[in-house]
């Protein structure tokens, strides 16, 4: 998503008017008084909530115009559900609906193709998690959802893991203005043992010349297989120290190895 771009699906985003509460209790009543100008004068005045939202959204690779305009089916859709006998500011009501279409929008593009009937499933649970979060005011089981719904739990939980979205090894968690720490950095890799590690890269050799912290975090790291964040509470630093360190190492063993 391009952060400085001023025109979305011919609309010029830098001139779009923002409504104050009062303005939009007054238009709403319009509204449902038939008066037609008054909707529309809603929907622009609400434009800015739609692009605060579609941000959130900025790393998935959709074209930026493509979730505007979602974005805006659920604005609408909030706009017309909208009850003004509740006591809760309009935005409050409509970020949630916008989120949702936009997430809908990105389940059923996914290329990562899901069965109808797993996602209904999958919609159910939510439903009634939704309701027996309510209901008991504390997260319910994936087996209390089941019963519910009359199937297995493991049926809940394959389906809710079903629609969850991918998400890059190379998408970043946390930077502290240093190196970003990855997905991928979390992740331990059984598959990389000792000798496999020795016979491709030399790292024994090239572990010669490092101190002792760092000769222990690369042990860690790529002998045991641990993630930084593992290795991080064994050995009493943060994640980010760790990261650092890691990357340091490397080059140096690059050094030593090629030297």
């Amino acid at each position: 998503m391009t952060r400085n771009k001023v025109e979305i699906c011919g609309v010029d985003t830098s001139k779009l008017p923002v409504l104050k509460n009062d303005e939009m209790r007054k238009l709403f009543h319009a509204m449902q008084n038939g008066d037609p100008d008054a909707r529309e004068t809603i929907v622009n005045g609400n434009l800015r909530l739609v692009l605060s939202v579609i941000q959130r959204f900025n790393n998935r690779g959709e074209f930026v115009d493509d979730l505007f305009q979602v974005g805006c089916i659920g604005l609408m859709k909030s706009i017309d559900n909208f009850d003004l006998g509740q006591n809760v500011k309009f935005s409050t009501y409509a970020v949630p609906m916008i989120i949702g279409e936009i997430r809908r929008y990105l389940r059923d593009n996914n290329p990562i193709r899901v069965s109808r009937s797993l996602r209904d499933i999958a919609y159910k649970a939510l439903q009634v998690r939704e309701r027996l979060l309510a209901e008991n005011s504390k997260e319910p089981t994936p087996v209390q959802i089941a019963e519910v719904l009359g199937v297995t739990h493991e049926e809940i939980v394959f389906a809710l893991d079903a629609i969850q979205d991918p998400v890059s090894l190379f998408e970043p968690i946390y930077n502290d203005g240093g190196d970003p720490i990855f997905v991928m950095d979390q992740i331990s890799d059984d598959r990389n043992k000792d000798e496999q590690w020795v016979e491709e890269f030399a790292l024994r050799e090239g572990m010669k010349r490092l101190n002792d912290r760092e000769k222990m975090i690369i042990s860690k790291r790529f002998f045991q297989g641990k993630t930084q964040m593992e290795v991080a509470d064994e050995i009493g630093i943060s994640q980010a120290q760790v990261s650092r360190l890691e990357k340091s190492a490397i080059r140096q063993m690059n050094k030593n190895i090629q030297g």
